[in-house]
């Protein structure tokens, strides 16, 4: 999955931009409003977060023009605003969600993993296509009445983006988009490499490729 970060505190944006590299998420961090709408308008991204105040363009306006541009990304607001009115003027404007500012990095990843079954039209925490099961919390996967395994972040990451559109193909590039952020190398045969271990792990069958275009799970199987 891969995350705009929109945050002008140096401290906090580290914090956050490691805490979602270590749940495996590739993360890019903005840190004023309007780089993160011009970067929103050729990017495409699963999630953002958003603060409220940066320099330059005012967090809520940011959300205004996104969501008046028909964006209709998910969207997370981080901030220290905690007024109820401000939160539901977040909420009204088309959020997501709205968390405080100071928060646990663990309640952030789950409310984020929260904002992904709504975006999928699921309740359910595990993705599944009936084949292969994976769990978003603990990064293990398992087979049909398989053992579950535990996955490295990266292998977690390139079976996810996978997972949450069961029958899509998916070329390389947009799998190492999911994989890496901004400014982290792209190691040569990533994808391949990745796609080795995770049939080791949970058998040859998991990922089907097509060939000259990419790879892709079953849908329903």
């Amino acid at each position: 999955m891969r995350v705009l970060l929109v945050e002008d505190d140096p401290m906090i944006g580290e914090a956050i931009r490691e805490a979602l590299k270590d749940g495996s998420y590739a993360v890019d961090w903005i840190r004023n409003g309007q780089t993160a709408l011009e970067t929103l308008a050729c990017q495409e991204y699963d999630l953002v977060l958003l603060d409220l105040g940066l320099p330059g363009k005012d967090g809520m306006d940011v959300l205004n023009s996104l969501r008046a541009s028909n964006n209709r990304v998910p969207l997370l607001i981080i901030t220290a605003r905690d007024g109820v009115e401000e939160r539901i003027r977040g909420l009204d404007t088309g959020a997501d969600d709205y968390l405080l500012k100071p928060f646990h990095m663990a309640e952030l990843l789950a409310r984020m993993r929260a904002v992904f079954r709504r975006k999928g039209g699921t309740a359910s925490p595990v993705l599944t296509n009936g084949a292969v099961s994976l769990d978003p919390a603990t990064h293990e996967a398992k087979m049909h009445e398989g053992p579950s395994v535990r996955l490295s972040n990266r292998e977690f990451a390139l079976l996810q983006a996978l997972m949450v559109r069961p029958g899509a193909i998916l070329s390389r590039s947009e799998l190492e988009e999911r994989i890496y952020g901004w400014g982290e190398e792209v190691e040569s045969n990533a994808v391949e490499f990745l796609i080795h271990g995770l049939r080791k792990k949970l058998g040859s069958e998991v990922i089907k490729n097509v060939r000259g275009v990419g790879w892709m799970v079953s849908k329903g199987g």
